[in-house]
């Protein structure tokens, strides 16, 4: 399939949409400052095959995309252990949202909302360098050295209100261990790793290939493990949207408020797409649109 003509045809399809529609996140004071008008696509085939098109080399602040990879070292590290204070369902609620965890007793629906992010880095946390062991692995993913935006991680810091309160209500409940300083350090961190569409793309292809890591060969989890993370994305990976990406995309996805966009096709291929304005759900406008049409142009689904 000729994949490097369809991502440059959906980049050249959309990019006069641009700026017309959504914002960033501007509540992140350094993400408020990033331009509207980017978009790239790029994505990496289980046989090693690579595609890109438009911005698809720009760094960007992966932002909730993080949390698979935190996800997934948690699982590697801890197994069923992992979910004694986490749950797997739907929030249907903002990935902010303190309501719900008063009703559930500080227990987080699902890995992928903040809370439930927060407490999978505690457990990191009490295992060693949450932060350090993060790098490790995107970069070991990716086969490139990926670093932390400091600047967005300060940004987040000063101004995590909600994240802060989050921390602080399930430490109250006992379901976090550690200082809540230092779970909310790791967890900043973790959201402002910078990548691109194409670091990206190759570091979830691991997810595509039942687990396996393409650049070194090793097994990074298990094929029942990684059937779960993407059972997750579907479920739980694009915010309170879910059904509606499951609706009109048809594959696991995880996005983040930077305006990334991860999707999978177990399998076959994983692909990223990139636009930093952002719908009232938080998730990527013009991503959106270009994953709804690259399924609709492969017939890649799920279903």
């Amino acid at each position: 399939m000729p994949f490097q003509s369809i991502l440059e045809d959906i980049v050249q399809t959309l990019r006069p949409e641009l700026g017309q529609e959504g914002r960033v996140a501007d509540y992140i004071p350094a993400l408020a400052r990033v331009p509207a008008e980017q978009f790239g696509m790029a994505l990496r085939t289980c046989d090693g095959q690579e595609a890109q098109a438009g911005d698809s080399a720009t760094p960007f602040s992966i932002q909730s995309i993080s949390k698979v990879f935190a996800l997934a070292m948690g699982m590697r590290a801890m197994g069923e252990d992992l979910w004694q204070r986490i749950g797997r369902e739907p929030s249907g609620n903002p990935f902010n949202s303190l309501v719900q965890l008063e009703a559930e007793q500080g227990t987080p629906r699902n890995p992928f909302i903040n809370a439930g992010a927060i407490a999978v880095t505690d457990r990191l946390v009490s295992r060693g360098d949450a932060k350090a062991g993060m790098l490790e692995l995107v970069s070991g993913l990716c086969g490139e050295t990926v670093y932390f935006d400091e600047e967005v991680a300060a940004s987040e810091a000063a101004t995590g209100f909600r994240n802060i309160a989050l921390g602080n209500f399930m430490k109250s409940f006992g379901k976090i261990d550690n200082g809540v300083a230092t779970v909310l350090d790791a967890y900043f961190h973790h959201c402002a790793v910078r990548m691109s569409c194409l670091q990206l793309a190759r570091a979830t292809s691991f997810l595509s290939r039942d687990g396996l890591n393409p650049f070194n060969g090793e097994q990074m989890l298990t094929e029942r493990q990684t059937r779960r993370i993407n059972a997750l994305m579907l479920t739980c990976g694009t915010y309170d949207a879910a059904g509606e990406f499951a609706f009109r995309i048809g594959l696991p996805c995880k996005s983040g408020v930077g305006g990334g966009i991860v999707a999978v096709v177990p399998d076959q291929l994983s692909l990223c797409v990139w636009s930093p304005a952002l719908d009232a759900t938080g998730n990527s406008l013009l991503g959106m649109k270009a994953l709804e049409l690259f399924t609709a142009r492969t017939g890649l689904s799920v279903f």
